[in-house]
Protein backbone atom coordinates (compact mmCIF):
# COMPACT_ATOMS: atom_id res chain seq x y z
CA UNK A 1 0.00 0.00 0.00
CA UNK A 2 1.71 3.57 -1.04
CA UNK A 3 1.92 5.94 1.84
CA UNK A 4 -0.56 8.50 2.36
CA UNK A 5 1.04 12.08 1.20
CA UNK A 6 0.52 15.43 2.79
CA UNK A 7 -0.83 18.20 0.97
CA UNK A 8 2.72 19.68 0.36
CA UNK A 9 3.92 16.80 -0.65
CA UNK A 10 1.63 16.39 -3.26
CA UNK A 11 1.67 19.70 -4.27
CA UNK A 12 5.31 19.42 -5.00
CA UNK A 13 5.08 16.59 -6.89
CA UNK A 14 2.43 18.02 -9.10
CA UNK A 15 4.56 21.12 -9.65
CA UNK A 16 7.76 18.91 -10.41
CA UNK A 17 5.89 16.69 -13.47
CA UNK A 18 4.05 20.31 -14.17
CA UNK A 19 7.87 21.46 -15.25
CA UNK A 20 8.91 17.97 -16.68
CA UNK A 21 5.94 18.17 -18.91
CA UNK A 22 7.66 22.29 -19.79
CA UNK A 23 10.92 20.68 -20.41
CA UNK A 24 10.44 17.61 -21.78
CA UNK A 25 8.12 18.79 -24.40
CA UNK A 26 10.11 21.46 -25.41
CA UNK A 27 13.61 19.88 -25.23
CA UNK A 28 12.69 16.19 -25.21
CA UNK A 29 14.39 13.41 -23.34
CA UNK A 30 17.75 13.63 -24.39
CA UNK A 31 17.81 17.54 -23.97
CA UNK A 32 16.34 17.38 -20.53
CA UNK A 33 18.22 17.99 -16.87
CA UNK A 34 17.40 18.05 -13.72
CA UNK A 35 18.85 20.82 -13.30
CA UNK A 36 16.53 22.55 -15.41
CA UNK A 37 13.36 20.78 -14.36
CA UNK A 38 14.22 21.90 -10.60
CA UNK A 39 14.63 25.77 -11.83
CA UNK A 40 11.04 25.46 -13.60
CA UNK A 41 9.38 23.93 -10.47
CA UNK A 42 10.91 26.46 -8.38
CA UNK A 43 12.53 23.48 -6.35
CA UNK A 44 16.41 23.14 -5.42
CA UNK A 45 17.56 19.91 -7.22
CA UNK A 46 18.14 18.10 -3.85
CA UNK A 47 14.50 18.75 -3.18
CA UNK A 48 13.33 17.59 -6.63
CA UNK A 49 15.09 14.22 -5.89
CA UNK A 50 13.57 13.29 -2.70
CA UNK A 51 10.13 13.04 -5.04
CA UNK A 52 11.77 11.58 -8.08
CA UNK A 53 15.16 9.65 -8.04
CA UNK A 54 15.66 10.24 -11.91
CA UNK A 55 14.42 12.34 -14.55
CA UNK A 56 13.41 9.12 -16.11
CA UNK A 57 11.36 8.84 -13.14
CA UNK A 58 9.44 12.04 -14.38
CA UNK A 59 9.38 11.03 -17.58
CA UNK A 60 8.02 7.42 -17.28
CA UNK A 61 5.24 9.00 -15.05
CA UNK A 62 4.36 11.37 -17.10
CA UNK A 63 3.71 9.55 -20.75
CA UNK A 64 2.17 6.57 -18.39
CA UNK A 65 -0.68 9.17 -17.15
CA UNK A 66 -0.35 11.15 -20.84
CA UNK A 67 -0.57 7.68 -22.69
CA UNK A 68 -4.63 6.76 -20.85
CA UNK A 69 -5.31 10.19 -21.78
CA UNK A 70 -4.59 9.90 -25.47
CA UNK A 71 -6.24 6.41 -25.74
CA UNK A 72 -9.70 7.44 -24.35
CA UNK A 73 -11.29 8.95 -26.98
CA UNK A 74 -10.86 6.11 -29.13
CA UNK A 75 -11.93 3.65 -26.54
CA UNK A 76 -15.08 6.07 -26.76
CA UNK A 77 -15.75 4.92 -30.08
CA UNK A 78 -19.05 3.27 -29.88
CA UNK A 79 -19.73 -0.27 -31.78
CA UNK A 80 -23.62 0.24 -31.60
CA UNK A 81 -23.51 4.05 -32.52
CA UNK A 82 -24.32 5.42 -35.79
CA UNK A 83 -21.13 5.05 -37.56
CA UNK A 84 -20.49 8.32 -39.18
CA UNK A 85 -21.29 10.42 -36.12
CA UNK A 86 -18.97 7.92 -34.06
CA UNK A 87 -16.37 8.44 -36.31
CA UNK A 88 -17.12 12.36 -36.72
CA UNK A 89 -17.16 12.38 -32.75
CA UNK A 90 -13.67 10.85 -32.41
CA UNK A 91 -12.31 13.62 -34.85
CA UNK A 92 -13.58 15.84 -32.88
CA UNK A 93 -12.39 14.49 -29.60
CA UNK A 94 -8.83 13.96 -30.42
CA UNK A 95 -8.79 17.59 -31.73
CA UNK A 96 -9.72 18.49 -28.58
CA UNK A 97 -6.90 17.07 -26.65
CA UNK A 98 -4.70 19.55 -29.14
CA UNK A 99 -6.35 22.03 -28.00
CA UNK A 100 -6.47 21.24 -24.20
CA UNK A 101 -3.12 19.43 -23.89
CA UNK A 102 -0.72 20.48 -26.80
CA UNK A 103 2.44 20.33 -24.09
CA UNK A 104 1.39 16.42 -23.85
CA UNK A 105 1.07 15.89 -27.10
CA UNK A 106 4.24 17.22 -28.10
CA UNK A 107 5.99 15.28 -25.41
CA UNK A 108 4.27 12.08 -26.83
CA UNK A 109 5.82 13.38 -30.20
CA UNK A 110 8.92 13.77 -29.06
CA UNK A 111 8.97 10.15 -27.87
CA UNK A 112 7.95 8.28 -30.68
CA UNK A 113 10.50 10.20 -33.08
CA UNK A 114 12.95 9.20 -30.54
CA UNK A 115 11.71 5.65 -31.42
CA UNK A 116 9.71 4.96 -27.89
CA UNK A 117 12.53 4.02 -25.97
CA UNK A 118 10.29 4.10 -23.14
CA UNK A 119 6.71 3.49 -24.32
CA UNK A 120 7.52 1.21 -27.38
CA UNK A 121 6.12 -2.44 -25.53
CA UNK A 122 3.17 -0.20 -24.64
CA UNK A 123 2.29 1.00 -28.11
CA UNK A 124 3.07 -2.50 -29.45
CA UNK A 125 0.46 -4.25 -26.99
CA UNK A 126 -1.79 -1.98 -25.24
CA UNK A 127 -1.92 0.44 -28.25
CA UNK A 128 -1.98 -1.94 -30.62
CA UNK A 129 -4.88 -4.34 -28.96
CA UNK A 130 -7.40 -1.00 -29.02
CA UNK A 131 -6.19 -0.01 -32.52
CA UNK A 132 -7.35 -3.66 -33.75
CA UNK A 133 -10.51 -3.77 -31.90
CA UNK A 134 -11.47 -0.63 -33.44
CA UNK A 135 -10.31 -1.14 -36.67
CA UNK A 136 -12.50 -3.95 -36.72
CA UNK A 137 -15.53 -2.12 -35.91
CA UNK A 138 -14.53 0.13 -38.91
CA UNK A 139 -14.42 -2.50 -41.31
CA UNK A 140 -17.59 -3.98 -40.23
CA UNK A 141 -19.46 -0.48 -40.85
CA UNK A 142 -18.13 0.22 -44.07
CA UNK A 143 -19.19 -3.84 -45.17
CA UNK A 144 -22.22 -3.04 -43.79
CA UNK A 145 -22.33 0.21 -46.26
CA UNK A 146 -22.83 2.38 -43.28
CA UNK A 147 -19.64 4.11 -44.13
CA UNK A 148 -17.51 4.45 -47.76
CA UNK A 149 -15.47 2.03 -47.81
CA UNK A 150 -11.59 2.78 -45.97
CA UNK A 151 -9.14 1.57 -44.83
CA UNK A 152 -9.75 1.37 -41.11
CA UNK A 153 -6.37 1.23 -39.54
CA UNK A 154 -5.06 4.17 -42.35
CA UNK A 155 -8.13 5.98 -41.20
CA UNK A 156 -7.13 6.21 -38.03
CA UNK A 157 -3.66 7.43 -38.36
CA UNK A 158 -5.11 10.32 -41.03
CA UNK A 159 -7.04 11.62 -37.99
CA UNK A 160 -4.42 11.27 -35.41
CA UNK A 161 -1.94 13.35 -38.00
CA UNK A 162 -4.54 15.89 -38.89
CA UNK A 163 -5.79 16.65 -35.50
CA UNK A 164 -2.36 16.48 -34.17
CA UNK A 165 -0.74 18.84 -36.17
CA UNK A 166 -2.62 21.61 -34.66
CA UNK A 167 -0.91 20.98 -30.91
CA UNK A 168 3.00 19.56 -32.35
CA UNK A 169 3.42 22.03 -35.78
CA UNK A 170 0.95 25.16 -33.25
CA UNK A 171 3.97 27.56 -33.91
CA UNK A 172 3.96 26.95 -38.10
CA UNK A 173 -0.13 27.13 -37.65
CA UNK A 174 0.06 30.44 -35.65
CA UNK A 175 2.38 31.94 -37.73
CA UNK A 176 0.37 31.48 -40.79
CA UNK A 177 -3.06 32.26 -39.23
CA UNK A 178 -1.86 35.01 -36.86
CA UNK A 179 -3.16 35.62 -33.51
CA UNK A 180 -6.46 33.40 -34.66
CA UNK A 181 -7.57 30.91 -32.72
CA UNK A 182 -6.85 27.87 -35.37
CA UNK A 183 -9.35 25.60 -33.54
CA UNK A 184 -13.20 26.67 -34.36
CA UNK A 185 -12.08 26.33 -38.35
CA UNK A 186 -10.13 23.15 -38.06
CA UNK A 187 -13.43 21.43 -36.34
CA UNK A 188 -15.41 22.61 -39.26
CA UNK A 189 -13.17 21.95 -41.50
CA UNK A 190 -12.32 18.28 -39.83
CA UNK A 191 -15.92 17.93 -40.31
CA UNK A 192 -16.49 18.54 -44.13
CA UNK A 193 -13.22 16.75 -44.81
CA UNK A 194 -14.00 13.14 -42.66
CA UNK A 195 -17.91 13.54 -43.50
CA UNK A 196 -16.79 13.66 -46.90
CA UNK A 197 -14.77 10.68 -47.13
CA UNK A 198 -16.94 8.63 -44.81
CA UNK A 199 -20.31 9.00 -46.22
CA UNK A 200 -21.36 6.41 -48.85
Amino acid sequence: MAPTRTRIQTRNRETILAAGLTVFSGQGFRGATLDEIARQAGLSKPNLLYYFPSKEAIYTELLEGLLDTWLDPLRALDPSGPALEELLAYVERKLSLSRDFPLESRLFANEILQGAPQIGKILSSDLKALVDEKAAVIKIWADDGQIAPVDPHHLIFSIWSLTQHYADFDVQVRAVLGKADPFPGAEAHLEQVFRRILTP
